[in-house]
């Protein structure tokens, strides 16, 4: 049954208070849950399900003495096999009218739904996200593949008559899929942007290869099994999984795929990028990368909102989003104000295992993400830094079986310096002096990225001009559920500009859908 709207948590609305049926439900998903761990995970090629010579070992950041399963190092020999089954059953699928691809796709919303408890659960394993951010992610799941079967509804399969059709002539404008889609799914949010993308090209009659980040294999590989448990013909859903030196990269540059989505790094994306730029001819490349993202605070901020908002974006997730807000500019006559309040919210959070009901916080992904935060911390203090709080890593009973940190607020760097312009991807953000609203928005506009950004300011002048002039594609105004995160499948659509993606068009919006079909203009003469 569909989740009702009482129940429903979204990430503007992340909130314990009136959800007692949510966590009691969570709670037995919790204990029940370490009963399915341990387990060996197949690929999903065709209708078999395939064994590897060789597997990997997935161990949970929140306790590294919990093994989550075991799973196969595929190859490229198993990436051609699951590329030659999309494409045996491309005929069937893209055939199908788009209203009976519609119908089976809402059915596996529901089935994500169904099993909500179950996923919300592995994921809060899995990547140490707290309670209320998981069951978040898994009700994503079935908003974007709801909002995409809306789309295809209102677009009537995107088949549009054309001007000088009549008795004699009928033109047509018809959006045709491609074939057969890569999707390349990260560890952040290995559900939603594998449900995502997959659900985009599946109902505009596409077949998929899945791959997942090696980080976070069991939650793609549980959404796996009950896509493919769904009314799918085998071969049209596919999921192979191993390292991204082979499995990624053949995926991403072999032969056979007619398009690729990679959410990952501003690096790999580019280097992928161009590689494909080799090919004998262009295909789709949907690359969703970084993001540096700031918030600006301005005179008439109401520093309340302000700092509930920056610290719900900077630290949810252990900022391991590429929306985090890293970076705060703010105007320096309400400087001191803004991050005494910061601190103090910053001060209240609670780390620890993200599977209890009152932890905000659970642990970065991984030791070379904790490496990073080591590092970025010295670095700030060597160059003159001032961390107001945070800064170390905890320890003592579960803490030494995780890479848990605390998170970071730090000050009186230079405007220039590095961490205001690198991903780190942790649970730090920096914070700069600006005069006015300009100096902030030349600074907010001075990386390659532009995924988000936000302001807190209570003057409509200055809120309309942050809109013209920041170089994002995801912006916010005084939004306490999050300065910089926090899209919706059909609420606020999610994409970047400049280095953050390759087209434009944000994930859950009204112009996504399009980019896993091409156009056909048909011309019939009676």
């Amino acid at each position: 049954m569909r989740q009702t709207t009482a129940m429903k948590i979204t990430y503007a609305t992340l909130s314990g208070e009136g959800l007692d049926e949510v966590h009691a439900a969570l709670d037995a998903a919790v204990e029940s849950a370490p009963g399915s761990f341990g387990r060996e995970h197949p690929m999903i090629i065709g209708e078999d399900r395939v064994v590897a010579d060789e597997q990997f070992e997935d161990r949970s950041p929140v306790d590294d003495r919990i093994v989550l399963g075991r799973f196969q190092s595929g190859t490229v020999e198993h990436v051609q096999n699951a590329v030659a089954a999309a494409r045996r059953a491309l005929p069937e699928w893209s055939l199908l009218p788009w209203q009976e691809r519609v119908a089976r796709m809402r059915g596996v919303a529901e089935a994500i739904r169904e099993h909500r408890w179950e996923l919300s659960v592995i994921l809060g394993y899995e990547v140490g996200k707290n309670r209320l951010e998981c069951v978040g992610e898994v009700e994503e799941c079935s908003d974007f593949l709801d909002y995409y079967c809306d789309r295809m509804e209102e677009h009537l399969g995107f088949v549009t008559p054309m001007d000088g059709s009549g008795d004699e002539q009928m033109n047509l404008s018809v959006l045709r899929p491609y074939g057969v889609w890569a999707v390349l799914s990260p560890f952040n949010f290995p559900m939603a942007l594998t449900a995502g993308p997959v659900g985009a090209a599946l109902v505009t009659g596409n077949t998929v290869v899945a791959k997942p980040s090696p980080i976070t294999p069991l939650a793609v590989a549980r959404l796996a099994e009950i896509i493919a448990g769904c009314d799918l013909p085998p071969g049209v859903f596919n999921l192979v999984t191993g390292g991204n030196d082979t499995v990624s990269h053949e995926l991403a540059v072999g032969a056979g795929i007619d398009g690729v989505v990679f959410t990952g790094s501003y690096a790999v994306g580019m280097q992928l990028m161009h590689q494909d730029a080799d090919r004998a001819f262009p295909r789709p490349f949907i690359a969703e990368m970084g993001g540096k993202n700031p918030a600006l605070v301005m005179r008439s901020a109401d520093l309340d909102k302000a700092a509930d908002g920056v610290k719900a974006s900077a630290f949810g997730l252990q900022g391991q989003k590429c929306s985090a807000c890293s970076r705060v500019y703010v105007d320096g006559s309400v400087r001191e104000a803004f991050t005494e309040a910061l601190v103090e919210k910053t001060l209240d959070i609670r780390v620890g295992n993200p599977l209890e009901k009152d932890v905000w916080l659970g642990p970065v992904i991984s030791e070379t993400a904790f490496e990073r935060y080591r590092s970025a911390i010295a670095q700030a203090v060597k160059d003159g830094g001032r961390i107001l709080t945070g800064g170390e890593r905890l320890s003592g009973g579960l803490f030494d079986h995780g890479f848990y940190v605390e998170p970071t607020v730090i000050d009186d760097l230079p405007l220039d310096h590095e961490l205001f312009h690198t991903e780190l991807f942790l649970p730090i953000t920096v914070i700069g002096e600006v005069d006015g609203l300009p100096q902030a928005l030349d600074l907010a506009n001075g990386t390659e990225y532009g995924l988000t950004a936000g302001i807190f300011s209570e003057d409509e002048s200055e809120i309309q001009a942050f809109f013209d002039g920041i170089q994002a594609g995801t912006i916010y105004a005084n939004r306490r559920a999050g300065a910089t995160a926090g899209a919706w499948p059909g609420i606020n659509p999610f994409g970047g500009w400049k280095g953050s993606a390759s087209t434009g068009a944000g994930a859950g919006g009204p112009h996504y859908l399009q980019q896993f079909m091409r156009e056909q203009s048909r011309v019939r003469v009676f």
